[in-house]
Order: C-alpha cells, then sequence, then structure tokens
C-alpha cells in the first residue's frame, strides 16, 4: 500500500533520469495524469500515453526527456513540498517562484493542478504540490 501516491509518482521519475531510462510506467489516477501533463506541456518529458495492462489496470507510460547534445536529463530536480504529515499553503499573493522563474511548481488550487505562472495570472493561491527545475 502505498501512503502517499504523488510522492511515488515523483520517486519514479526521479529514479529513471538518475538512471538514464528512457521510458518508465506509473500507476494510474487523475492527479498522476494532470501532473504528467503539466510536465509534457512545459517540456521536461517527451510524451506519455495511458494503457491498459491485462484488461484491467491503468498505466501512464511516460517517455523522459534527454539533452541529444550532452545526454543529460531535462529535469534536474523535482522535489515533493506538501507532504501528508506538512501541507504547505500559499495566497495568491506569495506563490513562491522556482530558481528566480526558471523552473515550475506545481499548485493545487480549486480550479484544478496549473503552474505558479498561470495561478499568479489567475490570482488563485492553493496547495504547494512540488517543485521541478
Amino acid at each position: 500500500m502505498i501512503t502517499d501516491p504523488i510522492a511515488d509518482c515523483l520517486t519514479r521519475i526521479r529514479n529513471g533520469y538518475l538512471s538514464n531510462i528512457l521510458i518508465i510506467e506509473i500507476p494510474y489516477s487523475n492527479i498522476k495524469k494532470n501532473i504528467i501533463k503539466i510536465l509534457y506541456n512545459q517540456g521536461f518529458i517527451s510524451s506519455y500515453k495511458i494503457e491498459k495492462i491485462n484488461n484491467y489496470k491503468l498505466v501512464i507510460k511516460v517517455a523522459l526527456k534527454y539533452n541529444k547534445y550532452t545526454g543529460t536529463s531535462v529535469i534536474k530536480c523535482i522535489k515533493r513540498i506538501s507532504k501528508p504529515s506538512l501541507r504547505k499553503y500559499c495566497n495568491s499573493t506569495n506563490i513562491p517562484r522556482v530558481l528566480n522563474g526558471l523552473g515550475i511548481a506545481i499548485i493545487s488550487t480549486s480550479k484544478g493542478l496549473m503552474t505558479d505562472k498561470i495561478a499568479r495570472k489567475k490570482k488563485i493561491g492553493g496547495e504547494i504540490i512540488c517543485y521541478i527545475y
């Protein structure tokens, strides 16, 4: 049993890029799908696909992105901020900037998951899920 499925998803991505794996599998849930979708839209991963395994279990297959010249991962650090034991919230006026705007923070708001830039633009606060740079 996994107590924190979001941390498990981020750990699978971290372990994948640290060991230079091209495709990783993550068990499906809506919040994980939305996190992966944000990573794809921001250019941190190459692609993702939702597949059915054994006709009942859904998994998300994620193709990690690497620099074609150096072979290093596009993601340098992926860090869980709000944990089940210690939730971190922010209002619209003090949304954190990751690496002075070079990274992103994924924030869970009342309007769904979004990046810090979009939340700042819409003036919505929420729970800080993770930092990625």
